[in-house]
C-alpha cells in the first residue's frame, strides 16, 4: 500500500489501516499494561518533575526489559529535555518518552528487503526454541497471500521433527518444499533449494536452519557454509539473514543477537512471542544496543500474526498514546 512506502521512507506517520492498531494493541497487551499503567502511576504520583520521578521511571523501564544501558541513556535524555524546555508538569514526560522511543527505533528501521531478481531469498537463523520454524511457515503464508510463489528449504537436518514441522507448514501455507533425509548436509539442501527456486520461477525462497549444534563455533561454521553456498548459487548474498529471537527471554535475546551478529551478519531481527511477555521493551534494547532493525514481530499464534514492524505504531500500541 502507498502509505507503507511513505512511512518506510520516514516521510510521514502510517495511518491506522482498518484495525491494525487495535490488533497490535491486543497482541502487546501485557507490555502495554506494564508500561502504560506503570507510567501513568508514576506521573500521577508527582505534582512536579523531580529527580525521584526519573528514578521511578528508570525502574519501570528496566522491568520492561529496555535494558540498563538503554534505560540510563533514555532517562538522561528525558532529564535534559525537561530541563531545556523548563517543563514542570509530569504529564509532559509521556509524549517526550514516546518521541524518543520512536527516534531510537526509527534510527535503524528498515522494511523487509526484496531481491533485485527472483527469487528473493530469506535465510532464517536463531537458536532452537525461539519459534524459528514457525516463523518460516508464517512468513511463507504471508508471501503466498500476496500472490507470491514460495519455496521452503528444510536445512535444519539435525532434527527430523524440524523437517516434519516444515512440511506441515508448507502444506498449510500452500508453499513447495525441498528436503533431504535427517542428518543430510544442510548446505546441500540450501543448494538444491536455490537451484529448484530458479528452475521453477519461484518468487520467494525461505531457508530454515538448525539452531543447536554441539558448540557455538560448529553452529556458526555451518550457517556460514550455507550462506556461501547460497551466494554462489544466486550470485549475491541472501537478501535477508533474519535472526529470530524470543521476546520472553528478555536480555538473553540481546546476547543471542550479539552472538549471531559477530558471526553471520544478520540483516534484521524477527521478534517472536511479544504477545506472551510484559517485557516488550526488549525491542528498544535490540535497536539501541545491537543496532539491528526489527523487521517483523510475532504478536499471536495465528498464521497471520507475523506483522511488519512499524516503530510509530509499536510505540503507540505500548504507550496507549491518545488514550
Amino acid at each position: 500500500m502507498a502509505w507503507r512506502n511513505l512511512f518506510r521512507r520516514g516521510e510521514g506517520k502510517a495511518p491506522d489501516e482498518p484495525g491494525i492498531l487495535d490488533r497490535l494493541k491486543a497482541g502487546l497487551q501485557k507490555t502495554r499494561t506494564m508500561l502504560t499503567d506503570g507510567l501513568d502511576n508514576v506521573l500521577r504520583g508527582h505534582r512536579q518533575i523531580e529527580e525521584s520521578l526519573f528514578e521511578e521511571l528508570e525502574e519501570l523501564l528496566i522491568q520492561a526489559d529496555v535494558g540498563m544501558k538503554t534505560t540510563l541513556e533514555l532517562v538522561d535524555w528525558l532529564r535534559e529535555e525537561c530541563r531545556q524546555q523548563k517543563m514542570t508538569d509530569p504529564q509532559g514526560v509521556k509524549p517526550l518518552l514516546a518521541q524518543r522511543m520512536k527516534e531510537i527505533l526509527g534510527s535503524c528501521s528498515a522494511p523487509l528487503a526484496e531481491g533485485p531478481d527472483q527469487p528473493t531469498v530469506y535465510l532464517v537463523v536463531g537458536v532452537n526454541g525461539t519459534g524459528k520454524t514457525t516463523t518460516v511457515g508464517k512468513l511463507a503464508a504471508r508471501c503466498q497471500r500476496r500472490g507470491q510463489k514460495v519455496l521452503l528449504g528444510a536445512a535444519d537436518t539435525f532434527r527430523a521433527a524440524a523437517i516434519e514441522q516444515l512440511e506441515t507448514w508448507a502444506a498449510r501455507s500452500g508453499a513447495e518444499i525441498v528436503k533431504h533425509q535427517a542428518g543430510a548436509d544442510p548446505a546441500a539442501v540450501a543448494h538444491d533449494a536455490a537451484q529448484a527456486a530458479k528452475a521453477r520461477g519461484v518468487h520467494t525462497l525461505i531457508i530454515d536452519t538448525a539452531g543447536r549444534l554441539h558448540t557455538k563455533s560448529n553452529l556458526m561454521a555451518e550457517l556460514e557454509k550455507i550462506e556461501k553456498v547460497l551466494a554462489r548459487s544466486l550470485g549475491r548474498r541472501p537478501d535477508e539473514v533474519l535472526l529470530v529471537v524470543d521476546a520472553t527471554t528478555g536480555q538473553n535475546a540481546i546476547s543471542q543477537a550479539k552472538m549471531f551478529k559477530g558471526a553471520v551478519e544478520p540483516t534484521g531481527v524477527v521478534l517472536t512471542k511479544l504477545d506472551g511477555t510484559a517485557k516488550g521493551g526488549i525491542v528498544l534494547a535490540i535497536a539501541a544496543e545491537v543496532g539491528l532493525p526489527v523487521k517483523l514481530i510475532g504478536v499471536g499464534e495465528g498464521i497471520d500474526d507475523l506483522r511488519d514492524f512499524h516503530p510509530e505504531l509499536f510505540v503507540e500500541a505500548i504507550l496507549a498514546e491518545g488514550s
